[in-house]
């Protein structure tokens, strides 16, 4: 059995397709700078096409603007051209893709787009090409040989077209001023989406689900109450409402240690007074955070006037996805 030496070849490639995007680089400047400036300045959306190899990287591309605060999508150029054209409007800008410049299926669409004044930026592997020169902006991703043996598979040209758009989208992230927080509005089922959006009032234990006894409850009843409440614990109120302590299952296992007698002991002789409290409008992640540094499994959430309005343990981030 012949032995070949596959990482040589893969350490080509990568070899290859690094010197491509240098060479992106060191020829980045002012058409990178209108373009970013055209799709900014864009008042509707951004439709990326492109045929083959070239419309997957375009259609990653399309995800990778929308998903960083330049709504965008992507439009197969044989479809448009047989009615998807009306996706596109005179409000969007044409973000077109072609290694050779000359794919028929986009040069066909050349003369609607300019007949209805949408911007065009072509990024092509020739500036002399006809998407080239029909374009408003041209981005060159111009490579010096494919990654491929035979200089034909689409290999570092696709890597370039990548990371163009790649630049693209975090150029005009930071000229919108993206934050973290808009990033998890498009992501809300994604694990950033739980840690910005997710607070503790949609998550918390509320009303009659929060286990709650008066200062004056024997410790047997509270713990009658905790049980049925079902989070190991209990927050324990004055006559008016205001939480002025709370009592967990460790709580319990030192009162028993003690040799307290949980028939006859009342509760606000063996609670922990006070206790951590948290707003219903904090972070569910920030809460999560508190508790793994004050070492708690469980929190109280409380009003304004400090009234205990919800409960939520661990168990209870873990099912929202927080954990």
């Amino acid at each position: 059995m012949v032995k070949r030496d596959f990482s040589q070849f893969g350490r080509t490639v990568l070899e290859i397709e690094k010197a491509a995007i240098e060479g992106l680089y060191q020829s980045l400047g002012a058409s990178f700078d209108h373009a970013c400036q055209i799709l900014f300045d864009c008042p509707g959306k951004v439709i990326v096409t492109g045929m083959g190899k070239s419309g997957h990287i375009g259609g990653k591309i399309a995800a990778t603007l929308a998903s960083t605060g330049t709504p965008a999508f992507f439009v197969h150029p044989g479809e448009a051209s047989h009615g998807d054209l009306g996706m596109i409007t005179d409000q969007d800008v044409v973000l077109a893709i072609s290694n050779s410049g000359e794919t028929q299926e986009i040069t066909t669409l050349l003369p609607v787009l300019k007949r209805m004044g949408v911007p065009l930026i072509a990024m092509t592997g020739k500036p002399e090409s006809t998407l080239s020169r029909h374009s408003d902006v041209h981005l060159s991703v111009a490579v010096e040989k494919e990654a491929c043996p035979l200089n034909l598979a689409p290999t570092a040209s696709t890597t370039a077209t990548l990371a163009m758009g790649d630049a693209l989208a975090v150029a005009l992230l930071h000229a919108r001023g993206f934050t973290a927080d808009d990033f998890a509005l498009s992501h809300p089922g994604g694990s950033l989406g739980k840690r910005l959006l997710l607070r503790i009032e949609d998550v918390m234990h509320a009303g009659e689900a929060v286990p709650t006894v008066s200062e004056q409850t024997l410790l047997r009843d509270a713990l009658l109450e905790m049980t049925r409440k079902g989070l190991g614990m209990t927050a324990v109120v004055d006559d008016k409402g205001v939480l002025r302590g709370l009592f967990t299952d460790g709580d319990l296992r030192r009162v028993l240690d003690a040799g307290h007698d949980v028939r006859t002991v009342p509760i606000n002789k063996v609670m922990t007074k006070g206790g951590v409290t948290v707003s219903p409008q904090m972070l569910a992640a920030e809460a999560l955070h508190l508790m793994e540094e004050r070492k708690i499994n469980g929190l109280f959430v409380v009003d304004g006037n400090h009234r205990p309005i919800g409960a939520l343990n661990t168990q209870d981030l873990m099912r929202a996805g927080v954990l």
